[in-house]
């Protein structure tokens, strides 16, 4: 059985079963040299060879901290990582994956196993350097930038020869080691083709980080042998769209014959003989076959290519050019954008839309603040709309409505039979719902502590482990988070967690309430055209009194409002003051029609006025059951006061 190791430091200091020197080995893959510069510089650093284990590990927000700096690596990487434990599973092994400076981010394997490990501190946030743990397959593939395998005594410290590992560093689209796969496992259980495995799964790892590298560019995915392209065997190269060399990966670079630093100097044209223009003509055929092209050296080789361009350059592009199979491209375009449709005006809001715009795309979590009711889901769907994940679902979550003893099974799901009153054959639960789309956290604030913990970890692992089950489920997911609350406050209270708060910060976005907008005429006539009511217009004094009016229930009170008046109007087609929902002239101070004025009414009228009443009482009692009888809470959802739910509920 899998089981993810979680951070922690293990006291546990019992002793292991170790392999005497006679077992050492030197792999096919670990030179004797290498090893021997390996051990001199674990000499140099002032490592005892008999010292125990150093559980020395980042802490809790550290290690936040270090997942998020690495954040695109830790998503690429762990669905590999499954793929590659499904590989070895059940051989007393686990995989690991560490950052740059060898910290521990990720590990998970065999149960049996698991325990050994946490003896010798191979658990999330450990330092696996050779300057804190001596030679070791890790702290070697970072030193020497290259598959290392260390077997049993080869290790610099005894406490570690019970181990065998084999470790591969993953290089960014730069060149730049980015972090250490690694599969360790008991000594007893080595096997010659697990560093094969590890090497490929890291150059899997490299493949998905250098595709999602460039988002305006020319892709071009070439071998000599076409049926190579889309393996891991095949050439990736990406160009700028007037065909300016960008960056290849390893495999690139040996058919091209060129090192990394002389292709900079390069283009499209001068490296293939052939300008981008010849490529996108290729993809105007109804089907267009393999490209065909020479490199460098004279060898012809395949290629397809992949676009994924800005509006500036998407008249360069056809229609039917490839796109990637795992993130689907979607040109960027102001015409129906949801994030442009947000522009009425307003330059705080401009502003905002300008910065979230930037970070489309980019896997950063943004957090959205702003008082109730100031359009916080309005702008989380926008900003789903206009992401690469448009097409997957967009699930809303909002924390502070689900009962405390039920949000646990909402959001990460169950099994059957897990609790009483559990539905059959379980529920996926909203997590997972949201899978390869955007989950949206409403009210994160309002989040109980313990649901907060649990959530942290899915965030980190991208793991989900329903109720009542020992499987967890991979889960790719963009995370956008809402609140009207200062987090920082709940934090010194201690109500939320700082580790969950700097995981969710990304980007801060704070919606201005309703008053301080300059755009409210352009507002309603925006509320006006969506509420099927183009035809309506609001009289210069409503007018003037909605542009002073305070709005406490913000884009939910004027949205709900103009409904009202837009039904109370009827056939004049002009909002005036008497169409006003009372209790929004009690907040504006202002006098309340009569009623004999509604009892003198045309029957339509009175029709109408009786289904809105009707529509008002069903609301508030609704919201006042989502939020167990919580008076404040339901008047923050409906966006009235306090005052109108009393008045009307005893009616």
């Amino acid at each position: 059985m899998r089981q993810a190791i979680e951070p922690g430091n293990s006291s546990v200091q019992s002793t292991l079963q170790v392999p005497s020197k006679s077992a050492n080995f030197i792999s096919e893959t670990t030179h004797p040299d290498l090893l021997q510069e390996s051990r001199q510089r674990s000499a140099a650093f002032g490592l005892d060879v008999h010292a125990e284990p150093d559980f020395t590990a980042l802490s809790h927000k550290e290690l936040s901290l270090a997942i998020e700096q690495n954040r695109t690596l830790h998503a690429y990487a762990l669905p590999v990582m499954e793929t590659l434990y499904e590989q070895i599973s059940d051989t007393h092994s686990m995989v690991v994956l560490t950052d740059v400076k060898g910290h521990i981010l990720h590990a998970f394997g065999d149960n049996d196993f698991l325990l050994k490990a946490e003896k010798v501190a191979i658990q999330p946030g450990v330092n696996w350097a050779e300057s804190s743990k001596g030679t070791n397959a890790i702290g070697t593939a970072l030193a020497e930038q290259a598959p290392t395998l260390i077997h049993a005594g080869d290790h610099y410290m005894a406490v570690n020869h019970f181990l065998t590992c084999s470790a591969a560093p993953i290089f960014d689209h730069q060149g730049n080691v980015v972090g250490v796969l690694d599969v360790t496992g008991d000594y007893r259980s080595y096997h010659k083709h697990t560093m094969a495995l590890v090497r490929m799964s890291a150059q899997m790892i490299e493949n998905q980080l250098f595709s999602a590298a460039f988002e305006d560019a020319i892709t071009l995915h070439f071998h000599s042998r076409p049926e190579f392209i889309g393996t891991l065997m095949e050439g990736i190269a990406s160009f700028t769209p007037g065909g300016r060399f960008l960056s290849a990966n390893r495999s690139a670079l040996f058919q091209l014959g060129l090192p990394l630093a002389a292709l900079q100097s390069h283009t499209f044209s001068s490296l293939f003989g052939l300008p981008v223009s010849s490529l996108f003509d290729h993809y105007r055929a109804a089907i267009p076959q393999f490209l065909s092209l020479t490199v460098p050296g004279g060898v012809r080789v395949s290629a397809r290519a992949e676009l994924k361009l800005s509006q500036s350059f998407a008249s360069y592009a056809p229609s039917d050019l490839v796109k990637p199979a795992a993130r689907p491209a979607k040109l960027a375009t102001a015409t129906g954008s949801s994030l442009a449709s947000l522009r009425t005006g307003d330059a705080s809001l401009a502003a905002l839309v300008e910065k979230v715009s930037k970070v489309l795309g980019r896997d950063i979590p943004v957090l959205i603040t702003g008082e109730t009711g100031s359009g916080k889901e309005l702008l989380a769907q926008a900003i789903h709309q206009d992401s690469p994940r448009s097409a997957a679902p967009f699930i809303a979550v909002n924390c502070a409505s689900i009962p405390e003893t039920l949000i646990e099974s909402e959001l990460f799901g169950y099994e059957d039979g897990a609790f009483t009153g559990a539905r059959k054959k379980g529920n996926i639960g909203k997590i997972l719902q949201a899978h390869g789309g955007t989950l949206f956290l409403d009210e994160i604030g309002d989040m109980p502590l313990n649901m907060q913990a649990r959530l942290l970890r899915v965030l980190q692992e991208r793991m989900v482990t329903p109720l009542g089950s020992n499987k967890s489920t991979p889960v790719d997911i963009a995370i956008i988070c809402a609140t009207n609350r200062n987090l920082r406050e709940q934090i010194a209270k201690g109500a939320f967690r700082d580790d969950l708060y700097y995981r969710l910060n990304g980007l801060v976005l704070k919606l201005p309430p309703l008053r301080e907008r300059t755009d409210i005429a352009a507002l309603i006539k925006k509320m006006l055209n969506e509420l099927a009511a183009p035809g309506y217009s609001i009289s210069p004094e409503v007018m003037q009194l909605f542009q002073q009016h305070p709005w406490p229930g913000n884009l939910r009170q004027l949205s709900n409002l103009l409904r009202t008046a837009v039904i109370m109007s009827g056939d004049a087609h002009e909002i005036r003051h008497e169409h006003l929902p009372e209790d929004f002239l009690d907040e504006a101070g202002l006098s309340v029609p009569h009623q004999s004025a509604v009892k003198d009414a045309a029957p339509e009228l009175q029709a109408a006025t009786g289904k809105l009443q009707d529509m008002e009482l069903n609301a508030i009692q609704k919201a006042l059951q989502e939020h167990g009888g919580n008076v404040s809470a339901a008047a923050r959802a409906l966006g009235v006061s306090r005052n109108t739910i009393y008045r009307k509920a005893q009616h």
